[in-house]
Parts: C-alpha cells; structure tokens; sequence
C-alpha cells in the first residue's frame, strides 16, 4: 500500500476523515522543535502545549529527544558556533562579530565567571565633579578676574585689598 502525503509532505493517517481524533504523526520538523524547546529549559507540559499534544504523546513518540535533557543545551550552542563558523568562513563580517561574541561567552563559561570582570571599582574611580549652571559659571568667573588683562589685574588688586582690610 503506497503511503498518501498532504500538501505539505507530512503522512496522511489512516483513519483520516474517519470517526475520532487522528493520531499525532512525529515528523522532523517536530523533532527539532522538541530539541529546541528542551534545550530552552522549557518543562514538557509546556512543550507538549506548544505542539498542541499531550504529554503521553509528547514521550511516545519524542522520548528520545527528552531523554537527553541535560545535554541539550551544549548542543544547541555547539550546534550555533558551527552556524557562525560557516559564516566567518564564507566571509559574513556580521558573523564574524557574533562568533567573537560567542567565543568571549563561552571564555566566561570556561573560567566559571557569569558575567565580564568590572573594568574598575567604584573605590577606584574619582567622584565626578558636580555639575554647574551657565549662572553660577559666570558668578564664579566673576569673582576669579582674568590677571591678563590690565582691567583683571586692577579687579584682582581691589579684591586683595578688600580682602586684607
């Protein structure tokens, strides 16, 4: 009996357009979606929701992907540097710039740090200086006379003077 495919190439069930619900067919497509979602963390509750199945069926027919639940990550991120490689490979500066990214992230992962190292400390850097208004600048070169000029030096005389006394 020659198997019959739909529109989009996915098997025809059996008791299609016959009474009940027709059984979930695994297909690729599926299966990576399964992968994916798995290596997100995601519970199978939520991936069985996703797939619009239930979680019986989710482990029927997807066991093997669920089963290696504590790997799935590294693959998918082993799986996107191959990605980005064939992209710096082909020339991609775009890719090139993310595969940099990614090596940067996954020296963090090797080291066991979460995040990049400060560049400095609080303690190290000198306070900012307190920001002044356009007035307050020119009150305060008000009171300061420019000594190079010969009415800044009779300025800076009586201030001295006023000073002093």
């Amino acid at each position: 009996m020659a198997e019959v495919f739909d529109l989009f190439g996915d098997p025809v069930p059996a008791n299609w357009g016959g009474r009940g619900r027709p059984e979930h067919v695994a297909n690729q497509q599926n299966r990576n979606r399964v992968s994916l979602l798995v290596a997100l963390g995601w519970s199978n509750a939520r991936i069985a929701s996703a797939l619009f199945i239930t979680q019986p069926t989710l482990r029927k027919h997807y066991f093997s992907e669920l089963k290696f639940r504590d790997v799935a990550r590294d693959r998918l991120v082993a799986q996107v540097g191959v990605k980005l490689m064939d992209g710096v490979n082909a020339g991609n500066v775009s890719a090139i710039r993310e595969f940099q990214k990614y090596l940067e992230r996954n020296d963090l992962m090797m080291y066991g740090q979460t995040q990049q190292p400060a560049k400095a400390s609080a303690a190290e850097k000198p306070a900012p200086a307190e920001k002044v208004g356009k007035k307050a600048a020119a009150i305060a070169a008000a009171q300061q006379p420019d000594a190079g000029t010969p009415l800044g030096e009779l300025m800076a005389r009586r201030q001295q003077a006023v000073t002093s006394h």
